[in-house]
């Protein structure tokens, strides 16, 4: 694994244009970045991120139904009590499901290890599975990068294909839906609402605000039409604390991602992934949080915190580094692991699983150890013979 240096498209913009990537740059800061791309061998994917995230992901969904079955351990990932049994019974119906990433911490030496899971609302999608291999094709086509160079990333043609499953599974009609001002999450919604128009499964487009609720308990459009499945980019834990959704398990509206998945997107999972596969190569010790004082070597993490916010890090020669944000409640600790250093720059490689098949990576990368919602995302390639970059460092 390499960062190495490449001369931008001179058109990049205008081909982003073109394609309606219009939140490359946030806030006056870049958020798509490919002055330097990560370099792989074919055997560093296949061996030490592909495999490991079909492994992961079959070992969270084995947890999914030991959890459901559970009060205990409900409580303990702090689920609502009145949601609990829609969620189990969401889990007993098999309720479809589209995606989900894996991030992990990775240096090219193997074995990547798991940060965290988020099987809700993850995003950077479109980014990994059309931009970056445009970037690819436009690469190779001027010679910057050797024709033979590939990337791990059958993304799209994996989304089209799961929707096309998915068309049967979905009461009609379907809206998918993101919060309005969020050009991020609009982009990426629009991206996959196009997926499952190439599917053959069209769906309208309505901002989560604008979803009404009917005198019966049925979620509405603004037209009154009651909505029969919701593609919603929008955290289920922060549903499940508003106003309109107390009257999820009653409403009848199938979502996508669907209930279950709140026992996935919950960093809850890490710890009972670590009781149940102790010592696991591609697993960080993680233990729900007592409450006592973070010692060296570990990081204090929320359950349902985001985009690295609130994450407290007490680094193993006594350092600290937190984030800010708006999360509180119960937490876990996670053993400290750090990510590698490329001249300052910490790359986190998110690995994405559609349907159930590990499909793609993207990587995103912070000047932080801590990677946040302002971290930049960069292309990668699989080029066996990748050429010289910069020198990996541990700080």
């Amino acid at each position: 694994m390499r960062r190495v240096a490449i001369a931008e498209r001179s058109n990049w913009r205008a081909r982003a244009a073109e394609a309606g990537f219009r939140f490359h740059t946030i806030d006056g800061a870049p958020y798509w970045d490919e002055t330097a791309y990560y370099a792989f061998t074919l055997r560093q994917i296949e061996s030490d991120l592909e495999d490991p995230s079909a492994e992961m992901h079959a070992m969270a969904m084995d947890l999914v139904g030991e959890v459901v079955a559970s009060e205990e351990l409900m409580e303990r990932l702090a689920i609502p009590a009145p949601f609990r049994d829609w969620i189990a019974e969401s889990w007993h119906r098999r309720d479809p499901h589209l995606y989900g990433r894996l991030d992990f911490a990775y240096d090219g030496n193997g074995p990547a290890r798991l940060y965290e899971l988020n099987y809700d609302t993850p995003t950077s999608l479109y980014e990994a599975a059309f931009f970056q291999w445009q970037w690819l094709e436009d690469q190779r086509n001027r010679g910057a990068l050797p024709q033979q160079a590939d990337q791990f990333n059958s993304l799209h043609e994996t989304l089209v294909e799961r929707f096309a499953g998915l068309a049967a599974q979905l009461p009609p009609p379907l809206y998918f839906s993101a919060v309005r001002e969020s050009e991020e999450d609009q982009g990426t919604v629009a991206y996959l609402r196009d997926c499952a128009a190439q599917a053959g499964l069209h769906g309208a487009a309505i901002a989560i605000e604008d979803i009404g609720l009917s005198a019966d308990g049925r979620f509405t459009d603004l037209d009154d039409t009651v909505i029969g499945s919701l593609f919603k980019l929008y955290p289920l834990e922060d549903l499940m604390r508003e106003e309109f959704g107390a009257a999820l398990p009653g409403s009848g509206v199938q979502l996508l991602e669907p209930a279950w998945k709140a026992v996935l997107s919950n960093k809850g999972i890490l710890p009972l992934l670590w009781q149940r596969h102790r010592g696991h190569p591609n697993l960080l010790e993680a233990h729900f949080d007592d409450g006592s004082a973070l010692p060296a070597g570990w990081v204090r993490k929320p359950l349902h915190s985001r985009e690295g916010a609130n994450v407290a890090m007490h680094m193993s020669d006594g350092r600290w580094q937190e984030s800010e944000g708006p999360y509180s409640g119960p937490c876990i600790v996670q053993a400290f692991h750090p990510l590698p250093a490329f001249e300052g720059n910490y790359p986190m490689v998110g690995s994405w699983i559609v349907g159930d098949r590990a499909c793609g990576i993207g990587v995103r990368e912070d000047d932080s150890r801590i990677t946040r919602d302002s971290a930049r995302f960069l292309p990668h390639a699989i080029i066996d013979d990748a050429p010289q970059g910069s020198t990996r460092i541990y700080v």
